[in-house]
């Protein structure tokens, strides 16, 4: 059995995608940054934590599987080293994207897969570059009016109507949106879970 440790629907239809079946348990943790915690220390260490909390909350059902794998991420967009959360206003979600608007930021997306033992425990971090067009403040005003910027970090969705604001990208665009597929099929097979074989067969 596989265990999603993420309330993101983004995550759980991406996951789906090399995976036929596997349990979602959301895992609730401070996601507060450490004094001077460089980004991708960060990153790595959320979704280590939130791994960890998935596992002692799976570990105490009653049809919990011993041999279930847990899946933990985290992404974060990162400009010149500052993290953005995710915005609780308009004036957050405005302060955000105008640090954004016409420059180039990090989204940075860790990965982590672990045993319920917590003895075999993989990470994996991957670094994406991502550039804006010059954003104006009628359009972030607009922008936060649709909804979708409230519960995004960096107040954006690439995947949704923020990709108007994208002018390039480099790297993996599942990883921006929030779960890596390159490497976590990599990862997924190291736990002898191999997505094209499982997918292949009806």
């Amino acid at each position: 059995m596989l265990v999603l440790a993420s309330a993101s629907p983004r995550r759980k239809e991406l996951l789906s995608l090399l995976v036929k079946e596997f349990e979602v348990l959301p895992a609730d943790i401070d996601e507060t940054p450490h004094h001077q915690e460089a980004a991708k220390d960060y990153v790595v260490r959320m979704a280590v934590e939130k791994a960890k909390a998935a596992i002692n909350k799976y570990k105490v059902q009653p049809d919990a599987d011993s041999s279930a794998i847990i899946m933990s991420s985290d992404t974060s967009v990162v400009i010149d080293g500052d993290i953005l959360g995710k915005p609780a206003s308009l004036d957050d979600s405005h302060s955000m994207l105008r640090r954004l608007s016409g420059r180039s930021h990090q989204v940075i997306t860790s990965l982590c897969l672990s045993d319920l033992r917590f003895d075999h425990v993989i990470t994996k971090c991957i670094v994406n570059d991502v550039s804006f067009r010059d954003i104006s403040d009628v359009e972030i005003e607009q922008y936060w009016k649709t909804g979708e910027p409230h519960d995004k970090a960096g107040s954006y969705a690439i995947q949704g109507l923020g990709a108007v604001f994208v002018r390039s990208m480099s790297g993996s665009y599942s990883a921006i949106v929030g779960l890596p597929l390159y490497e976590a099929a990599l990862m997924l097979a190291q736990f002898g879970i191999h997505p094209l074989e499982g997918l292949s067969h009806e």
